[in-house]
């Protein structure tokens, strides 16, 4: 099986403390062990340390320390899927179509990734809004 796991699953895999980590670590324990076949949007990295950054626990996650854990725990388990110019033009093409605005083109960049990457399964902590901009990809959606 092939699965993407979205940045809020990345994010509540790595913390601890966060509400949902018992949903989500699981997923990146089961990525480690070579249960599947993982991978991750490279738009996720910088969302993931934009986040680990900025979180409000203590002690707070130093940049190094961000940089550390993306490496350590997610570019060395999982497939990178960078986007294309043209796949920038095809998610602003469908956001418009949809009519969706604002932030939400984040989630639709990491849906592309998913789409483009051919998964069975794109793993995330929000899928209502994955639903919203990429309506094809219904059955890929999944919480973990």
């Amino acid at each position: 099986m092939k699965a993407l796991l979205d940045t809020s699953v990345l994010l509540a895999a790595l913390i601890e403390e966060h509400q949902r980590h018992d949903r989500a670590f699981p997923k990146l324990l089961a990525a480690r062990n070579r249960e599947y076949e993982c991978f991750v949007s490279q738009h996720s990295l910088a969302e993931l340390y934009c986040n680990l950054t900025r979180l409000p626990y203590e002690p707070r996650i130093t940049p190094a320390g961000a940089r550390d854990a993306i490496r350590r725990d997610i570019t060395t388990l999982a497939q990178i899927v960078a986007l294309l110019p043209a796949d920038y033009d095809a998610v602003i093409e469908r956001m418009a179509a949809l009519g969706l605005t604002g932030a939400t083109i984040y989630d639709a960049l990491i849906a592309r990734a998913a789409e483009k990457a051919g998964v069975d399964r794109l793993y995330t902590l929000n899928p209502a809004d994955f639903r919203r901009v990429w309506p094809e990809g219904d059955k890929v959606i999944s919480e973990p």
